[in-house]
């Protein structure tokens, strides 16, 4: 497979871009920046220096991924979501010395419009509803929506929300993987 880089979109020096990866138009990958195999960027997308994304991420358009944010393989990130990487920005105040690292876990997804608040962790194949605004960690396989986002429930891998039974156990319509719901964590069976 072969990379493809819109001739609008601006490649900097010394960043890392992936087998596969399409970059489309207006986006700007900084210097610093690694990213993985087979990912798309969006149009007006801008990857800051030192951001990590890891294979088979998806970029939706308009989305600024900025220095502290780490994203793992299959992470989904939508439509001109937002990432923030400072507490108490002021213009006059450089903080670069404090940015938070924020980490989304293998097989997140961000809705679209939703607002992440730096510094904390989206666990491994949550799911945050659009126009959500993120000001804690979120567990694996959780279902966050609001302002501020609030715990609603439990996704499968494949993006449905699971119901569980008297057993504790859930099944996905799509894939039937079971889970188990085991002290207010969710995790698939065949990792017990």
């Amino acid at each position: 497979m072969n990379t493809i880089i819109h001739p609008t979109a601006i490649i900097d020096e010394g960043c890392q871009i992936g087998n596969g990866t399409k970059v489309w138009h207006f986006a700007h990958i900084m210097s610093g920046a690694i990213i993985g195999d087979n990912c798309t960027i969006g149009q007006n997308v801008v990857v800051s220096p030192n951001v990590t994304l890891g294979n088979r991420v998806k970029v939706q358009n308009n989305v600024s991924i900025y220095t502290g944010v780490h994203c793992e393989d299959d992470v989904f990130l939508g439509p001109s979501m937002v990432f923030t990487n400072v507490i108490n920005p002021r213009s006059a105040i450089s903080r670069k010395e404090e940015f938070k690292t924020t980490w989304v876990r293998k097989g997140a997804s961000i809705g679209a419009n939703a607002t992440i608040i730096c510094g904390h962790t989206l666990g491994e194949y949550c799911f945050v509803g659009a126009g959500s605004v993120v000001t804690h960690d979120v567990k694996p396989y959780e279902l966050v929506y609001g302002n501020p986002a609030r715990h609603k429930g439990w996704m499968s891998q494949y993006g449905h929300v699971l119901t569980f039974n008297e057993n504790h156990i859930a099944i996905c319509p799509e894939s039937k993987m079971k889970y188990k719901i085991q002290n207010n964590e969710v995790f698939p069976l065949d990792y017990e």
